[in-house]
């Protein structure tokens, strides 16, 4: 299962407001065929797990086919038991992309962690990859690319 932070990871960190005050987002078309990738090819769910309680990340998550769809969570680490638990998971099959400090504890206790090319010393300072891309601009693409090569490279194996 791959969890993914939303600003910063899945947006580019900007917000635009509308004259009437409505808050806009910018999402890569890109990172959404990554998710649909890595669910169609080697069968991997994708979950959200964000700071942010907005309609547009609800918005976003149901055009993609996101279901695991956790906002409003300050302590990251802490939805984590819950999610492995009702998933029946265990830790190293779960990957979260981050890119604050806000994201650095549940970087540490997943199996994989990633982040975008433009994230935070304190967060590409606990991944495991830095992927090229920056966030809202290919960063989901980028690392949904690397857990296929893998998952495929593991099955070939197998």
């Amino acid at each position: 299962m791959l969890l993914l932070d939303v600003d910063g990871v899945m947006t580019d960190t900007g917000v635009y407001y509308s004259a009437n005050g409505e808050e806009l987002k910018r999402f890569s078309i890109r990172d959404g065929m990554g998710i649909e990738r890595l669910r169609r090819i080697v069968d991997v769910e994708t979950g959200i797990v964000t700071r942010e309680d907005t309609e547009i990340v609800s918005s976003r998550a149901r055009k993609l086919k996101i279901t695991e769809l956790h906002l409003g969570v300050y302590e990251k680490e802490k939805i984590l038991d819950e999610i492995l638990k009702r998933k029946e998971l265990s830790i190293n099959e779960v990957a979260f992309m981050g890119d604050d400090t806000n994201d650095v504890e549940i970087m540490k206790l997943v199996g994989l962690s990633a982040c975008p090319a433009d994230a935070t010393k304190f967060a590409k300072e606990v991944a495991d990859v830095v992927v090229k891309s920056k966030g809202g601009n290919g960063a989901v693409r980028d690392f949904a690319e690397i857990i296929i090569k893998a998952k495929q490279l593991k099955n070939k194996k197998n």
